[in-house]
Parts: structure tokens; C-alpha cells; sequence
């Protein structure tokens, strides 16, 4: 089923599956990586991210047409910042025990490449209702996929989950995933995972599933992570003709001129 673009569902539906900024655009790594050694840390960091992310979304669509061309990229970090300062302070308040945990990432979350480049890309440029959900679609993909990470490392690494015991009175516990190489190779599964899963999506819409969703043409695909199917494939075999449209397309008038 296909939405109409730029609705509410649509992009709520494209930040938590489509362009989920973890798992489909690989954005966001450092707190993925180093927040993750929980499930608590990573619902936190991940609801964290999305209260300033939908936010500094709404605001900059709001202003986008007064800050000037040049002053487009400080202006945007100014209203991150303000609203990082704001959830810094409540979560130091409110949730001192989580706001320890997660320490130096919360004020990070002012150069987090989810939020600068969904600001550059999407709220810059779109309605206030659009950017709205975009970043809580965002912010939703974001913490799903903290909360995945964090709880396979908890269950796995320490037996617990949001520091419940869950696992048998005889279970060792692997203590190399709630460390750093641990973090990366639960990432390395569940993206494996997630990529399976859009080759499945793919063959049920009638795609090759050894195209992986896409023409083949990578190198000069301008829809390359965004690709919808067999429409947009066609459309850009199309628009960039192969070598041997080109090579039958020449003439042996042209080849005799140098052409």
C-alpha cells in the first residue's frame, strides 16, 4: 500500500521503516553505539532525541523563510541548541538517575547528523505540519531502534531487561555485549535484518529481489535509498540511457567524423 506523500502517516511510516535513521541510513552512531548498553539508556536517549528533533523541526519551518541564505546553517544550530539546553535541564531535574547514565550525549545531541540533516534537507524546505511529523517519525525510527539495540545487549550481556531479571538461574551472561564490540555486532545483525526485510517488501510489489529494490544503476540513480519500486526503476533506465542505447545510437557517419 502506497501513502501520499508528505501526510502525517506517510512520514511517520518513512522515519520508523522507509528512512529509518539507524538501521537504513546509518545516521546517528555515536549515541547509538555508546548509549545502548541498556534498554532504559536507550528509550532515553532515543525519546531524548525525538522531543528536540520534532521540535527544532516545527520551528525551523516555521522561520525558514526569514533567515537569510548565509545564516541558514547557525540558525539551525542555535534553535537545536536551545531546545538540547531545555531537555538538559529537565532531565538533569527530573530523571537524575537517567541523566547520569547517559552524561556527555545529551548536550552532543546538538551536532546529532539526524537532526542537522533532517533540518537541512526537510524542514528548511517544507510546511511546519509536514516537518512536524517528519521529525516524530524520525524520532520514533530512532528510539525503536535504541530500544532493539539496547535490549538485545542488556538481555544478552548482563540477563536483564530495563533491570529485570529475565534470564534462567543458569544463564552466564557474555559480557562483551554490553561493551563497545558488542554494540557493533548487534548493529551488524539487525541491519542485515532490516535489509532483508525491504527485499521481502520488494518482491511482494513486484520488484526483482536481486536489485535490491533499485535499477542497477547506482552510480547515476538520483533516487538512490528512495527508491519505490518498478515505476521508479523504469523512470530512471529512462531518464539515463545505458552504453548500449548509446553505443547503437551512434551513427557510422558519426564514427567516420570522430563524432
Amino acid at each position: 500500500m502506497s501513502l501520499k506523500k508528505d501526510t502525517p502517516l506517510e512520514r511517520i511510516v518513512n522515519g520508523i521503516y522507509t528512512e529509518n535513521p539507524v538501521f537504513c541510513l546509518i545516521l546517528g552512531m555515536c549515541p547509538t553505539l555508546a548509549t545502548t548498553t541498556s534498554a532504559l539508556n536507550g528509550v532515553g536517549m532515543g525519546l531524548s532525541t525525538t522531543i528536540i528533533l520534532t521540535m527544532a523541526e516545527l520551528i525551523i519551518s516555521l522561520i525558514r523563510k526569514i533567515i537569510p541564505d548565509r545564516m541558514r546553517m547557525p540558525a539551525y544550530i542555535v534553535v537545536i541548541a536551545s531546545f538540547v539546553t531545555i531537555v538538559d535541564f529537565l532531565m538533569e531535574g527530573f530523571t537524575p538517575g537517567l541523566y547520569k547514565s547517559l552524561g556527555i550525549y545529551i548536550p552532543l545531541i546538538v551536532v546529532n547528523c539526524i537532526i542537522m540533516g533532517r533540518a537541512e534537507a526537510y524542514a528548511g524546505k517544507m510546511k511546519p505540519v509536514s516537518a512536524f511529523f517528519d521529525g516524530l517519525g524520525m524520532g520514533f525510527g530512532f528510539t525503536i531502534a535504541l530500544f532493539l539495540l539496547g535490549s538485545v545487549r542488556e538481555i544478552i550481556g548482563a540477563g536483564t531487561w530495563f533491570g529485570m531479571k529475565v534470564t534462567p538461574a543458569s544463564y552466564v551472561p557474555v559480557n562483551i555485549f554490553v561493551l563497545a564490540p558488542g554494540a557493533f555486532l548487534v548493529l551488524g545483525f539487525l541491519v542485515a535484518i532490516m535489509n532483508k526485510l525491504k527485499i521481502g517488501a520488494g518482491r511482494r510489489v513486484g520488484v526483482d529481489p536481486a536489485l535490491g529494490n533499485m535499477c542497477g544503476d547506482c552510480a547515476n540513480c538520483m533516487k538512490l535509498g528512495l527508491c519505490s519500486g518498478r515505476e521508479a526503476c523504469d523512470a530512471v533506465k529512462e531518464a539515463v540511457p545505458s552504453d548500449n542505447a548509446v553505443t547503437a545510437s551512434t551513427t557510422p557517419a558519426d564514427k567516420k567524423e570522430g563524432v
